[in-house]
């Protein structure tokens, strides 16, 4: 068996870290993840990152949900990222993807307007025609409710936070339609002091 080929597991993953900007970071921290409903992916924290796992919706259900309950404390908050799809040999907490296709927080996270910016950026495996893939996706997030704009190996993005994660979850969605490994990196920030005046 070539262990470097992509595997048929469709079992996306999120490791990210938040970054609270306050003296309460712990009380932030603690505070979001009480907030979200995990139960659908598979979870595991450390002293560095989360990592959630499982089906791709729910993935980008929970990862979003603890950012803006995060940055609903009108603190200055980050978090940084990469979701992964296809990864080879990922296979662990396959049985996360037998659970139904409705997103726990979705209703939650809805009454919550939150403004942000963020920088992601697509990585297609194994395709020399990658950046296609990835212009692609620039032009379509323009039809988002998102502000789209370049920046040096990345491209941002700002408008409400739901926004933006839905316009990362189609970018990453669509790609992934048409590659069997991808990653995406992420840095999304949230009430920074450097945008009030």
């Amino acid at each position: 068996m070539n262990n470097n080929s992509c595997g048929p597991s469709r079992i996306a993953g999120c490791q990210f870290t938040l970054f609270p900007m306050s003296e309460k970071f712990v009380d932030i921290i603690l505070g979001a993840i009480e907030e979200v409903d995990t139960s659908k992916v598979w979870k595991d924290t450390d002293d560095v990152s989360t990592c959630v796992r499982g089906r791709m919706g729910h993935v980008f259900d929970v990862t979003k949900a603890i950012f803006l309950h995060a940055a609903k404390t009108g603190e200055h908050v980050a978090m940084s990222g990469t979701f992964s799809i296809g990864c080879p040999g990922d296979t662990e907490a396959d049985s996360y993807m037998d659970e139904s296709d409705q997103l726990l927080n979705e209703e939650k996270s809805q009454a919550i307007s939150q403004q942000a910016g963020c920088k992601f950026s697509l990585y297609p495996m194994g395709r020399e025609d990658y950046m296609d893939a990835i212009y692609e996706q620039i032009d379509l997030s323009k039809h988002r409710g998102v502000e789209v704009s370049h920046a040096h190996y990345a491209t941002r993005l700002d408008g409400d936070v739901k926004d933006i994660f839905e316009a990362m979850h189609q970018s990453f969605d669509s790609v992934q339609e048409k590659v069997s490994h991808v990653t995406m990196t992420f840095t999304i920030s949230a009430n920074s002091p450097s945008n009030q005046s």
